[in-house]
């Protein structure tokens, strides 16, 4: 509890931001039906049904990836995080993504159950949403990639030492964009959206 009291408005909101994007991006994967239904399982959280990986794999790899976020969320460095489905000469056909902002200003307590019930509406409209994805072909893969405002010198921060630059493959032309839900607050604003590539761009 001390610690908890003790932790910044920033360190709070971030935390709630992390723990909502891993169930946030396992529903995702289990909406695009990448694994059979019997990979996951169904909790409860923030009042609603959500699905949880069941294999212990693919649960520590969005768990470890979206966690290691964390310190940069924080300070206010993460700009967007994507859910990106690749065709089988591996190039993106769809994105999910998650624009962050943590208020780096912001100076009073977060009210934890505000912000939850906030982003407890994205839950609620992700479902929904299907309509306007993609079917994915058979083979597909998917990554969780982070993009950053800027990075800590790797020489005064061991957190930099996680992430590596990506090799994926970017859309020439201006990606087209759906959005899905968005919330602002003082202390976190989140917005996410659906990228497809351009029907003007060039195939591999």
């Amino acid at each position: 509890m001390d610690r908890k009291e003790k932790q910044t408005p920033q360190g709070e909101a971030a935390k709630i931001l992390v723990e909502f994007l891993e169930v946030a991006i396992t529903s995702i994967v289990f909406l695009k039906g990448i694994y059979p239904n019997g990979a996951f399982e169904r909790r409860r959280y923030m009042n609603i049904v959500v699905h949880r990986a069941k294999h212990p794999q693919l649960r520590e790899y969005v768990h470890s990836a979206v966690h290691g976020l964390l310190p940069f969320m924080q300070k206010g460095l993460v700009e967007r995080v994507a859910v990106i489905f690749f065709n089988n000469d591996n190039v993106p056909i769809e994105r999910f993504v998650f624009m962050v902002n943590v208020n780096q200003s912001y100076g009073s307590m977060v009210e934890e159950a505000d912000l939850q019930f906030s982003m407890r509406s994205f839950l609620i409209k992700l479902p929904v949403s299907e309509p306007l994805t993609r079917v994915l072909p058979r083979g597909c893969r998917w990554e969780i990639t982070a993009y950053f405002r800027s990075l800590p010198e790797r020489s005064t921060s061991k957190d930099a030492d996680m992430w590596i630059p990506t090799d994926t493959k970017q859309w020439q032309q201006p990606p087209l964009i759906t959005p899905i839900k968005s919330m602002s607050s003082e202390p976190l604003g989140v917005q996410l959206y659906l990228e497809h590539p351009s029907l003007n761009e060039p195939t591999p």
